[in-house]
């Protein structure tokens, strides 16, 4: 009998790239391991949220593409003011560099 290959979920991991902001930000500042893994399970948490609510917005919209504007409404909805604020405008930036790529 030929063995049964599994299939392995591919979990995204956002440490590398938090460590990356953390050392631009506090270049002397070091973090736990478990600290770390909090906050990956925090941006985790983040982005399924940002995800489920920029789906509905689409479905809603009756539209069959996830759009730039339909993951913007979402951070809104999900993020605080301020911090949504930052958030959209930075997106922006990133979508407007991306464009002209």
């Amino acid at each position: 009998m030929p063995s049964k290959k599994t299939r392995r979920r591919n979990n995204a991991n956002y440490c590398s790239y938090i460590h990356k902001v953390l050392k631009q930000t506090y270049p002397s500042l070091q973090v736990q391991q478990k600290t770390m893994f909090a906050v990956n399970s925090l941006v985790e948490n983040l982005i399924e949220r940002m995800t489920m609510h920029a789906a509905n917005i689409a479905v809603t919209g009756k539209k069959g593409t996830l759009q730039d504007k339909h993951v913007q409404a979402a951070v809104r909805l999900v993020m605080p003011d301020t911090l949504a604020k930052h958030a959209v405008s930075e997106g922006t930036k990133a979508v407007a560099k991306f464009a002209v790529s």
